[in-house]
């Protein structure tokens, strides 16, 4: 069942901006460049998407299907994952050919290595507990958990920029080309992904109780 709400997602309920922030990832290739911004883009495809089902009552004529409630949440959760984990697929050429294009070290933040895929893990697990916890709690009000979301993005961005300017391990170890300091990249790495993946698994737990106690209407 969960296949075939995954994919009524992808033909009824996906906004355009969600394929086309995909594309954005090619920002990769541009010299002293924010990278990090890429990941908000993705975001913006996913609220574009949630706007979509809102005005379409997509939440309550699937509500209507022979489903449970928590096969709603995990399928448009899953979705998401997957737009992210495309996005990741996409960015690793795009960080290969970077490597042999730009050979000026980026000014506007972390450079296009190991750490920058890593974080974008990081700010995708917390974006979900934000946004995806707080619209099951009512499904009409996709602009308000976005703004929230959104804020924290940015916030987490925000933080990296200033990190690789103020904060010495971040600034010499962690901004460096790889495959400098590649043991501590991959550790950071593995953190940050296992950080995404237990706070995508909260937030499926946490949105799935929330949404089981809202009357539909």
């Amino acid at each position: 069942m969960i296949g075939k709400l995954l994919k009524k997602e992808l033909r009824l309920c996906m906004h355009p901006m969600l394929p086309a922030s995909l594309l954005l990832s090619a920002l990769l290739l541009a010299p002293n460049y924010p990278y990090a911004i890429m990941y908000f883009y993705l975001t913006l495809g996913i609220f574009f998407t949630g706007l979509t089902r809102r005005e379409n009552h997509d939440v309550l004529f699937t509500c209507m299907l022979p489903v449970k409630k928590e096969q709603i949440v995990t399928a448009q959760i899953l979705f998401a994952v997957i737009a992210e984990l495309l996005q990741m697929l996409i960015a690793l050429p795009l960080f290969v050919l970077h490597r042999h294009l730009i050979s000026v070290p980026n000014a506007a933040g972390m450079e296009a290595n190991i750490v920058l895929l890593a974080e974008g893990f990081l700010i995708y697990g917390v974006f979900h507990l934000v946004y995806f916890v707080g619209l099951f709690r009512d499904t009409d009000k996709v602009g308000v958990n976005f703004l929230k979301a959104g804020a924290v993005v940015f916030l987490l961005i925000f933080a990296e920029l200033a990190c690789t300017y103020a904060v010495p391990f971040a600034r010499d170890i962690l901004d460096t080309p790889d495959p400098q300091y590649l043991g501590v990249k991959l550790l950071f790495a593995l953190i940050c992904l296992g950080l995404y993946c237990v706070f995508t698994i909260v937030s499926v737990k946490l949105a799935q109780k929330r949404f089981g106690n809202t009357d539909i209407r």
